[in-house]
């Protein structure tokens, strides 16, 4: 049984339509990312999921359960790490744990929980001391306190610096090891293609796509780009008859090609030929990012999620 189930999910504010006929799964295990600009309705879709909003349409099942008619015990067995929460800010990190922990019929010990988000240094330092990101740390431990099976995580890295960054992908990798589904949303396209075994762009409501990210991008038709420095002594020989044509700003040269390994091969062996090296040269296949924007650009609207 999948641990998310979505069918023709409707919710709309007024004539608009926030979330309009969406319809995917999310695997027991899974981690499945929920991409979109601001408006596209992912945050009202994650909240209809999480049992904090009502829907309009559709059906949806979390656990086995309907979230809208989910009890304590359907409750306990899911996380929620929202964007911004408040604290009170006489308590200590320690002490936050411990009672949202003591919530639950079954919880990760505290201490080792403060150890696993990083905060093992700041375990009896009072909440308004805590930077941003070791607030966002704190955000997760408590998501977490209950041991969840399934844990929605809402722009779980705002705020963090690349190298704790990485550390909570590491972290988001070992609970999915452990066996935790993970419905995340999140801004942060290279955290995407970094964790989630399946993405689902939307926009406007809609589900424009749903798959791998690698999926993702061999569909999208988007180029491979091709680039480097163009050696000086090379500037009036001409480039070799390439699939498409370079674009030149000063020494810098770029190729969007759709069949990269002949245009490579062309390019370093008209390099080799005159004795040339092409400095910085890179082949760079479309990213996940690259998609989603060629998906969303100049399409996204104002309204809220």
């Amino acid at each position: 049984m999948p641990a998310i189930e979505v069918r023709n999910l409707v919710r709309a504010y007024g004539p608009v339509r926030a979330v309009d006929g969406v319809t995917f799964e999310v695997g027991d295990g899974e981690i499945f990312a929920l991409l979109g600009p601001n408006g596209a309705g992912k945050t009202t879709t994650a909240e209809i999921l999480e049992g904090y909003r009502t829907r309009d349409a559709g059906s949806v099942r979390v656990l086995g359960c309907d979230p809208a008619d989910g009890g304590p015990d359907h409750r306990a067995r899911i996380g929620v790490v929202l964007q911004s929460a408040g604290f009170e800010e006489e308590f200590s990190v320690r002490e936050l744990v411990r009672l949202q922990a003591g919530l639950y019929p079954r919880a990760y010990d505290p201490d080792e929980l403060i150890d696993l988000v990083g905060l093992a240094g700041k375990r009896t330092a009072r909440v308004k001391g805590l930077s941003g990101g070791q607030r966002r740390r704190l955000d997760l431990a408590l998501g977490l306190a209950g041991a969840p099976e399934l844990l929605f995580l809402d722009e779980p890295t705002t705020g963090f610096d690349p190298a704790a960054r990485h550390r909570a992908w590491d972290l988001v990798a070992a609970l999915r090891t452990s066996g935790t589904t993970i419905l995340l949303t999140t801004h942060y396209l290279e955290e995407a293609q970094r964790l989630a075994d399946r993405v689902a762009v939307m926009r406007s409501g809609r589900l424009l796509a749903l798959g791998t990210p690698e999926q993702l991008r061999a569909g999208s038709g988007l180029p491979t780009v091709i680039s480097f420095a163009l050696p000086a002594e090379a500037a009036d020989a001409g480039l070799p008859a390439l699939s498409a044509e370079p674009t030149v700003v000063g020494a810098e040269v770029r190729v969007g090609s759709h069949a990269p390994v002949a245009d490579v091969w062309r390019l370093t062996g008209w390099a080799v030929e005159r004795g040339l090296t092409l400095p910085d040269l890179a082949v760079s296949p479309p990213a996940l990012e690259d998609v989603y924007l060629a998906l969303t650009e100049d399409k996204s609207d104002d309204r809220a999620a």
